[in-house]
């Protein structure tokens, strides 16, 4: 059985992901850590992840960036591998996090879903291919009116995969309304609508001349990242101290 602290576990993601653990009889939440209470858990809730007393095996993280720092200082402490699938961070948190994957494992993935990274690996076999034959590259990712950060950190790992697999990279654009000019060739642009209830909606769009090929992925349900966070969770658990990716475990 594999013990797991749930990071953020009283938010959506945190609940969904305990919902989808309760019917999974290799793996238990055996703490939780949330600073906002109202919501009742099977499992003992702290206000903050340094008082956590459990042991455990992993931890899941589902917070937001401002708790990045007292999670890694945890993990670290307590050598467990974390499943890190909050977005937004910084640069500076990015660099924290690739400092502490050299003395813990660490999964980090803008998106846990099966279909989304699937997609990321089909970008990067026929992105170089279409941006030889001359085709413009967006991304443009539509979120429920809650999210707060913007764009998504999916549409960025989409974004990524693309750039990562050209010779010449692309700057990244996500707004063009302060300029007057013909679209450059070597720019992905990348925009976002909030609104509404929109679990999640991804368009990676290749634009040529008289033609346009759109590969789209669309998410119904949070079940898809609490299901692919826990197979994440199965992966990591024992492994040794590095940087992993959802592709790793698919």
């Amino acid at each position: 059985m594999i013990r797991v602290i749930m990071h953020g576990c009283n938010g959506r993601m945190g609940q969904m992901i305990t919902s989808v653990v309760n019917d999974d009889e290799n793996v238990e939440i055996v703490a939780g850590v949330d600073k906002f209470g109202g919501k009742k858990n099977d499992y003992p809730v702290y206000e903050d992840i340094a008082v956590c007393d459990v042991n455990a095996d992993v931890v899941i993280d589902c917070t937001n960036p401002e708790a990045i720092e007292g999670l890694l200082t945890y993990c670290k402490d307590k050598k467990l591998p974390c499943v890190l699938c909050t977005t937004g961070l910084s640069d500076k948190q990015l660099a924290d996090v690739n400092e502490a994957s050299k003395v813990i494992p660490i999964l980090r993935s803008g998106n846990m879903s099966l279909g989304i990274n699937t997609l990321i690996k089909v970008l990067k076999e026929i992105s170089p291919v279409l941006k030889e034959a001359g085709f413009d590259i967006e991304v443009v990712e539509k979120h429920h009116k809650m999210k707060v950060d913007a764009p998504s950190g999916t549409a960025l790992a989409l974004a990524d995969a693309v750039n990562d697999s050209l010779d010449k990279k692309c700057e990244y654009v996500y707004d063009r309304t302060g300029r007057r000019m013909q679209r450059p060739v070597d720019e992905i642009g990348i925009s976002s609508v909030r609104g509404g209830s929109i679990v999640g909606d991804h368009d990676v769009i290749f634009a040529g001349l008289d033609e346009v090929i759109t590969l789209s992925h669309t998410a119904y349900s949070r079940s898809i990242f609490a299901k692919g966070a826990v197979t994440a969770v199965k992966f990591l658990a024992g492994k040794e101290p590095g940087m992993y990716g959802m592709s790793d475990c698919i």
